[in-house]
């Protein structure tokens, strides 16, 4: 039997919002252990002067725990 945790991170780009969500899963990887995958609850940008400046992603992150 395998138990999981999730937990909720969010990232920014400024070129993208694959390019935030790659950013995020790279930086959990460093900390995580077992990430088993994502799942992108929400995608935002920030606007400024009219034009977009930054793509942020809040996603969870599920991890299996190790014995």
């Amino acid at each position: 039997m395998s138990v999981a945790r999730v937990t909720e991170i969010t990232s920014s780009s400024t070129s993208s919002f694959e390019d935030a969500i790659e950013q995020g899963v790279a930086r959990a990887v460093k900390t995580l252990k077992n990430i088993e995958g994502a799942w992108i609850q929400e995608q935002k940008v920030v606007v400024e002067g009219g034009q977009i400046t930054a793509y942020r992603v809040n996603m969870k992150v599920t991890f299996v725990l190790e014995d």
